[in-house]
């Protein structure tokens, strides 16, 4: 055990986990690749848990961070912002909500806090709607709602919270159903379940789970619920922390996959905008956004350094099309990871979009999770240079790769090597 390590365990709960036998100590990063404290270099795919975007010490957002903290570090919401507004400003813009209004908070579990403290105070109700397998947070209110045994550490709540099936698609009692008729099955499931129950206050979604393992229904299931949801004035919250910004490649929002009904009612986001940069944020229409009847502030949320941080990673994304880099570049890996995973005994599903892959492992021949196979994999991976995540709910195990959107075709390879090679390790 390292000298750090035992000193961590020393001063840190219990319950705060660190990946790998030997934990690992990240001193640098450049580009798509990390150092540990004895030198050794990493190929980077899962960037700080989704986190690093577009890439580790980006220059045009370190030079932004230095010249913002050359300036002011801190002033708080009581004061006008002008990185702020500006930044507001262009999410505005980008969320596809009309009229929209934006608060920026230090992190996801925060800004979801924040949808639901929205759409309760909104509709008068504290009942909530979310998905079966999900994951929204940390905080007290974000766990209550959280459909994931393994990251909900209390069944108490201030909210009462109605799962709904639809955010796995190839486990449940719906598996077996062609796409349509998959959605039709929920849709159901939704209606009756409104009918025995005193009207929610909204419907909490990620268009892809990512601590559930990166799980999705098929396109357009959410536009469906929104139908039923409208009917009844139900809010529709897409939690766009891992989603947002593009990383699917397909659409910018992972809502938009859903959006022939329209935008959500609010929309969170966090993790990649800042590039590493501690912020979050919510967007929501003005009508719903400014239903408090109190003050309130953000000491921390919309602080100048970072803005700053995200103004200049968001027009790096933006003016390099990194969106359209994850499309390409993830599915080519994507891809390569389904040739690999068909030669696998471990592997039952290889899924994802972008630069947002999930690939689920079981015991061999059967359909049970394999929870060691995942732990012997991101071992192996490690040991072969390169990090990766891990996940699932719903009693799956998956490998979550999540590398930043600037990700090249030949790291891509490499990549996809590398884990080749772990997965034959545990076959």
């Amino acid at each position: 055990m390292s000298s750090l390590h035992h000193r961590h365990l020393a001063v840190s709960p219990d319950w705060l986990a660190l990946y790998y036998k030997r934990p690992l100590e990240i001193t640098h990063g450049e580009g798509r690749h990390v150092w540990d404290v004895d030198g050794r270099r990493y190929l980077d795919f899962f960037g700080g848990i989704l986190t690093t975007m577009t890439a580790h010490a980006l220059p045009e957002v370190t030079k932004a961070v230095g010249e913002q903290a050359g300036r002011i570090i801190h002033s708080s919401t009581l004061y006008l912002n002008r990185p702020m507004v500006e930044l507001a400003e262009r999410v505005a813009s980008l969320s596809g909500i009309p009229d929209a209004r934006v608060f920026f908070t230090t992190s996801g579990t925060e800004a979801n806090d924040t949808a639901l403290l929205l759409a309760t105070t909104y509709r008068g109700s504290n009942q909530v709607l979310a998905m079966r397998n999900s994951y929204h947070g940390r905080s007290f209110s974000a766990v209550g709602i959280t459909g994931n045994n393994a990251w909900s550490p209390t069944s108490l709540s201030p909210l009462q919270t109605l799962y709904v099936h639809g955010g796995v698609r190839t486990r449940g009692p719906y598996e077996h159903l062609g796409d349509t008729e998959f959605i039709k099955a929920c849709v159901a499931d939704l209606e009756d379940l409104l009918g025995h129950t005193r009207a929610p206050a909204a419907l909490i979604a990620e268009p892809i789970q990512g601590v559930g393992g990166f799980t999705s229904p098929p396109d357009g299931l959410y536009a469906a619920f929104r139908r039923v949801l409208d009917r009844h004035g139900v809010l529709w919250i897409s939690d766009e922390v891992q989603t947002g910004w593009g990383r699917t490649g397909e659409h910018f929002w992972g809502w938009q996959a859903h959006g022939e009904n329209g935008p959500p009612d609010i929309l969170t986001f966090a993790k990649g905008i800042g590039n590493g940069m501690s912020i979050g944020g919510v967007v929501a229409r003005a009508e719903v956004m400014n239903c408090l009847d109190a003050n309130s502030i953000s000491t921390f949320g919309g602080s100048p350094v970072t803005m700053a941080a995200g103004l200049a990673n968001l027009s790096y994304l933006l003016e390099h099309d990194l969106q359209g880099n994850a499309r390409r570049v993830g599915g080519l890996l994507i891809e390569r990871l389904r040739a690999i995973g068909a030669g696998s005994p471990c592997v039952r599903e290889v899924r994802g979009r972008g630069l947002m892959i999930g690939i689920e492992l079981v015991r061999p021949g059967t359909d049970e999770a394999n929870p060691e196979a995942a732990a012997a994999v991101l071992e192996a991976a490690r040991e072969g240079g390169l990090l990766i995540g891990k996940g699932g709910g719903h009693n799956t195990s998956v490998l979550r790769i999540a590398p930043p959107l600037s990700l090249t075709i030949p790291e891509a390879e490499e990549g996809a090597e590398i884990l080749a090679e772990a997965l034959r390790s545990v076959d």
